[in-house]
């Protein structure tokens, strides 16, 4: 679908907000300093700036909402309401030990305090039979513990809500308006109590920090129509955002790989292994094709069952801050510097040394060509910061600040191998695609820690999350649990199963003023050998050859198949509108350029050549050492690497 209407995408990152504007011809790039604690302040101020106040336009928000609210466990009072006898059900959870061997493992509190956990009847059997009512005296007690607590919102979680969501709806029914209300039977309606209770708990914790927020933005942005980036990488009505905040955990991430896979495709590069460095931390995807998806993702210690993109998160950005154990060991993050005050070169009275200081130290990044100059960095302080950290570190002041660099790369790589060599693919096989306001400093190094011979450098890729909104398709994920042995079942209810709930989804999205002849629908089952606790997501077409190839996943994934029955889970269904078109400008010069100046770079035998990314010419090659500024970022294309800019005027790096 071309896009005719001017169309806002807008990232908030924990430092820079960043804009990215098209108008069905061209593209305007826009960066702000956060404002962590009223996010929607930067993004007002960026609209000011861009002179968009008096405008009508869509706007794509990845919004870092919820996903704060979740980290920093800043949720509502929020009371949960289960079965008796499970209310410590989250407590406990599957019991298991994220270091198995540490015998003093780090002590993390209950998700709810116990007196806020509430038990009450209503009891199903998997077979939905009824083994305990919902009694007028179970719902008077819940209307009592709601009048004493004074929650803000209430997580409903009971057994076997899936199977049957009466007594669920029972509860909600009795409930205040005025109370924010998740039920498990609509946030993940599949077995597996602890998860689904986790979900549903997170959606309510946080879901009132996420209506509010959007609310405010809907009320002081009148003139916009918006719409809100999903952790799956699909877009929801800002509306009905609220409702599924615990579906906004990855929202701004997930922009990012929606950008890389829209410009790889553009480039010719399906499989892509992808960072995005940020000034608050870093994250690392697969991608063939598309995103991959997974219901299995986490954040912080906790499981979030619903479909997200597979990315691994550390606390490494550009403004993730140096420090010294009690060993004298040098550390990054995850602590981080933020938006305010900010790294020591942000001149805004910040003392700690961050990535982005040791990268100004080293020559690689430019004081004069931060955000295309608009924000002058201060040599001095970072100078001063790192001069005192390697006072600590008994070191010269370079040497120091490469020290910061090596140990932020090998974090990063360290992430890059999680999601690739550690699940049996070979990096060398993808092109190494980096992005993110800090990422072109790092992808040189990253490819050789990898081996991997071709990186790129996408264009605009300093704000790529935002641009990548541009690109989403409104969408919705569904899935219910349907447990049995596959060959028993018949291909005609399962197809009966994903048109129940395809009617579900295409509700909501025609409430979006989309077309239901308009929408694409996927099917998948979740598949597993009879007696297996985890599967395998597989696409649906019939019984015979969803087991067929659920034999052939197996075997490549794990090494082996079984002769043992295949059993399915689940019903997955995503649901997605048509794709939007967005022009990437080609690069309109036609003579090479040359370097605007020579820059001394640490380490460098001689000065490095500076090049301006939008004086260059299609085709143009050069070999690293050099330095590439652009507006919202900076590229070091490190000694033995060679740049080519293709006709996208994406930078296309190779090993000499």
């Amino acid at each position: 679908m071309q896009l005719s209407e001017l169309v806002l995408g807008v990232d908030t990152g924990g430092t820079f907000t960043d804009f990215v504007l098209f108008d069905g011809e061209s593209m305007r790039m826009h960066k702000v300093l956060s404002t962590p604690s009223a996010p929607e302040e930067a993004i007002l101020q960026g609209i000011r700036e861009m002179g968009l106040e008096q405008q009508g336009f869509r706007m794509v928000h990845g919004s870092t909402v919820a996903t704060n609210a979740a980290l920093e466990g800043k949720g509502v009072a929020t009371l949960y309401i289960c079965n008796r006898g499970f209310r410590d059900l989250l407590t406990i959870g599957r019991q298991a030990r994220a270091e198995l061997y540490n015998l003093q493992p780090q002590q993390f509190d209950p998700p709810v305090a116990r007196e806020w956990c509430h038990e009450t009847g209503g009891r199903l059997s998997l077979q939905g039979d009824v083994l305990q009512e919902l009694s007028e005296t179970d719902l008077q007690e819940i209307r009592d513990v709601v009048a004493t607590l004074k929650p803000e919102s209430v997580a409903v979680n009971l057994l076997f809500s899936w199977v049957d969501s009466r007594f669920e709806q029972q509860i909600r029914n009795i409930l205040p308006d005025d109370i924010f209300i998740s039920l498990s039977s609509e946030i993940l309606p599949e077995i597996r109590e602890y998860e689904r209770g986790i979900a549903t708990w997170l959606n309510a914790w946080i879901g009132p920090l996420v209506d509010g927020y959007v609310k405010r933005l809907q009320q002081q942005l009148p003139q916009a129509a918006i719409s809100i980036m999903q952790s799956s990488g699909d877009t929801i009505d800002a509306s009905q955002a609220g409702n599924q905040a615990v579906r906004m955990l990855l929202s701004g991430p997930a922009g990012g790989l929606v950008g890389a896979s829209y410009l790889g495709r553009l480039a010719g590069r399906k499989q892509l292994l992808t960072f995005d460095m940020g000034g608050t931390s870093t994250d690392v995807a697969l991608i063939d094709g598309e995103p991959q998806l997974t219901s299995e993702g986490h954040i912080a210690h906790w499981p979030v069952a619903v479909s997200m993109v597979d990315m691994h998160t550390i606390g490494a950005g550009g403004g993730s801050i140096a420090w010294l154990d009690a060993g004298g060991m040098l550390h990054i993050g995850p602590q981080s510097a933020g938006a305010d005050p900010g790294p020591a070169c942000y001149g805004r009275d910040g003392t700690a040394v961050t990535v982005t200081d040791a990268n100004l130290v080293l020559g690689r990044l430019r004081a004069d060509a931060f955000l295309g100059g608009r924000m002058q960095l201060d040599s001095s302080a970072a100078y001063t910061a790192m001069q005192q950290l390697a006072e600590s570190m008994q070191c010269t002041t370079e040497e120091a600040a490469r020290g910061v660099i090596t140990v932020a790369n090998e974090q990063m790589v360290q992430a890059l191998r999680k999601i690739s060599i550690e699940r049996g693919v070979d990096p060398k096989a993808y092109t190494l695609v980096s992005f993110g306001g800090a990422g072109g400093l790092h992808v040189c190094a990253l490819a050789e820690l990898l081996g991997v011979s071709e990186a790129m450098v996408p264009v605009h890729a300093g704000v790529l999350s935002a641009l990548g909104m541009l690109t989403t398709r409104p969408g919705r994920q569904l899935s219910r649990t349907w447990q049995g042995e596959l060959l028993q079942r018949e291909d005609a209810h399962i197809d009966a199963a994903f048109k129940q709930l395809a009617t579900e989804a295409v509700a909501a999205l025609e409430g979006e003023g989309i077309q239901a002849d308009q929408l694409e629908l996927e099917r998948s089952l979740d598949l597993r050998y009879k007696g297996q606790s985890y599967t395998l997501n597989i696409g649906w077409s019939n019984v015979h050859g969803s087991a067929a190839e659920f034999h052939e996943t197996h075997q490549s994934r794990y090494g082996h198949r079984l002769d043992v029955p295949v059993e399915m889970l689940n019903l997955r269904l995503r649901v997605r509108g048509e794709a939007h078109d967005v022009v990437i400008e080609k690069p309109a010069v036609e003579t090479a350029a040359v370097p605007l100046e020579r820059v001394k770079v640490a380490g460098e035998s001689s000065d490095a050549p500076l090049y301006k990314r939008d004086e260059l010419a299609v085709g143009q090659q050069f070999s690293g050492p050099a330095v590439v500024v652009e507006t919202v970022s900076t590229t070091w294309i490190a000694a033995g690497w060679r740049c080519t800019v293709d006709a996208g005027g994406n930078l296309m790096l190779s090993a000499d």
